[in-house]
């Protein structure tokens, strides 16, 4: 088997996960069910997601030099990712605080990126043979944007294929969405970058579509437990969501299905049956707690699809 080469520039952060029944107000203290401490950050757990549904993945960050950066070379070094580091003096290795509601599952995040705030349109003209010697690349917005522009329009410039999760949603400049082949956002954010409030199928695509008007060649928006829906020129479809199992934390289903999309893309997959396969991947993280511990296997993946 050809195991694609995938890309990815972000970040890592150690992710710590607060369990309770709700979030604290303003100068109150609570007592929380549970705690976990792990590793996290949107590019570092897609190059988890992608290494572990069988990419060669390299992945493209600043760290500290602490004991959450070792954190990273560890998760990376069982995922079979490399990562092409670098580092200055005085900063350190980003953090996110993670709330988990107890009842539902669902997060909210908080996160200071740290040394990685720091990539620079240098650093990736540094990692210029990483980027154009791939097959797909992907990035997010945890790393300053002008960064993800140089970096995608360096992809793109080379003729690889390019994934860009717009995550968290902020204010873009216009020149970005023309580098994007696929771009991949959350209800949430598809909602923030448009102006159209996804509730529906109807809405998604309404927003999809204004995702292409910008200059985006295909549009996918995860819908949560909805599954995903796939719009481009000429074509529109749903594609359900595969959870066999409840869910217990949907910390970290988007960077599953971006890196296993990115990983059966790179494979020569269909759009649809590597968004499948996305879904599948992300079907199962959401089964468990934690972001890149998460993440599924190979073996796994194809398990869930056949079922």
């Amino acid at each position: 088997m050809t195991y694609p080469k995938i890309t990815i520039l972000g970040i890592f952060v150690a992710d710590m996960a607060f369990r309770a029944d709700r979030q604290p107000k303003i100068g109150e203290t609570l007592i929380g069910r549970d705690f976990a401490l792990g590793p996290g950050g949107k590019g570092s757990n897609q190059s988890v997601a992608a290494g572990r549904a069988g990419a060669d993945v390299t992945f493209l960050t600043r760290l500290g030099k602490d004991p959450f950066a070792d954190m990273a070379s560890a998760i990376w070094t069982e995922a079979g990712v490399t990562g092409n580091i670098r580092s200055g003096p005085g900063s350190y290795t980003g953090a996110a605080y993670i709330f988990v509601d107890d009842q539902s599952g669902d997060n909210a995040i908080i996160v200071c990126p740290g040394a990685a705030m720091e990539i620079a349109p240098g650093d990736i003209a540094a990692w210029e043979r990483e980027v154009t010697g791939a097959d797909i690349f992907m990035t997010q917005l945890e790393q300053p944007i002008d960064s993800a522009v140089s970096a995608l329009r360096m992809a793109r410039d080379a003729g690889v294929r390019t994934i860009f999760n717009p995550a968290p949603a902020a204010p873009l400049p216009d020149e970005i969405w023309p580098l994007c082949d696929f771009v991949t956002p959350n209800e949430t954010e598809a909602s923030d970058l448009t102006g159209v409030k996804v509730t529906s199928l109807d809405t998604a695509r309404a927003a999809a579509d204004r995702l292409l008007e910008l200059g985006a060649s295909t549009a996918l928006i995860t819908l949560g437990e909805s599954g995903v829906l796939v719009h481009r020129d000429g074509q529109s479809e749903h594609v359900p969501a595969m959870i066999h199992a409840p869910v217990v934390d949907t910390t970290g289903a988007g960077d599953a299905f971006n890196g296993a999309f990115a990983t059966a893309l790179g494979e020569g997959q269909s759009v649809i049956d590597a968004t499948r396969f996305g879904c599948a991947a992300a079907g199962i993280a959401v089964t468990r707690s934690g972001t890149a511990q998460s993440m599924a296997s190979r073996a796994e993946i194809e398990d869930a699809l056949a079922r």
